[in-house]
């Protein structure tokens, strides 16, 4: 889980972030040696305070280096432009789950591991998934909600029961560019 107010999560020796365009608007993203830490909706500056750099080695340690200069910060850019231009379908990037634990970090992998490009999956379907009962869906609303790396780990798939779009942190029109790139959503229903 992400740190709670006041506190900030240290990244590792090795990491970096930055901000990377995009047709929904500016994504912030933090890579570590492992892979993508963190990928949200808005700038980096929305999030960064969250974030610490490096533990101090002696006196001033090193401040995350910017995300280009990374492997997995340029990967991530790439893979992004490419998901937006519509030639990607599938993320290589790997994830590096440190801000998730338990429940979440269940839920998460699971979506991350079993609902493609281009399908969809209720709140109950996930639950049941994840090995769940069908009465936590609200628990995969908030998990998806609390989601740290947006579209990588694919929260914009996870629809109401009713076939409506649900909730969605990055807003509904978001949701529904999202859906419609991957062709979830015919865009005349919107």
């Amino acid at each position: 889980m992400l740190p709670g107010p006041g506190s900030r999560y240290r990244l590792p020796a090795g990491s970096a972030w930055g901000d990377v365009d995009s047709p929904v608007g500016p994504l912030g993203a933090v890579v570590t040696p492992r892979g993508l830490l963190r990928l949200t909706f808005g700038p980096l500056a929305g999030f960064s305070d969250e974030l610490a750099g490096p533990a101090p080695q002696a006196q001033g340690g090193p401040e995350p280096a910017p995300l280009l200069e990374h492997e997995f910060g340029a990967l991530i850019s790439a893979e992004l432009k490419e998901y937006f231009a519509g030639t990607l379908t599938e993320f290589t990037v790997p994830v590096d789950w440190s801000l998730t634990s338990g429940v979440q970090r269940s839920i998460l992998s699971t979506l991350h591991a079993k609902v493609r490009f281009g399908d969809t999956i209720g709140y109950g379907d996930l639950a049941l998934l994840s090995g769940r009962t069908l009465g936590a869906s609200r628990l995969v609303g908030t998990v998806m909600g609390s989601n740290p790396i947006v579209i990588v780990v694919p929260c914009h798939r996870v629809i109401a029961a009713d076939g409506g779009i649900g909730g969605f942190g990055g807003g509904l029109e978001t949701k529904r560019r999202l859906l419609t790139l991957e062709g979830s959503l015919q865009p005349t229903l919107f």
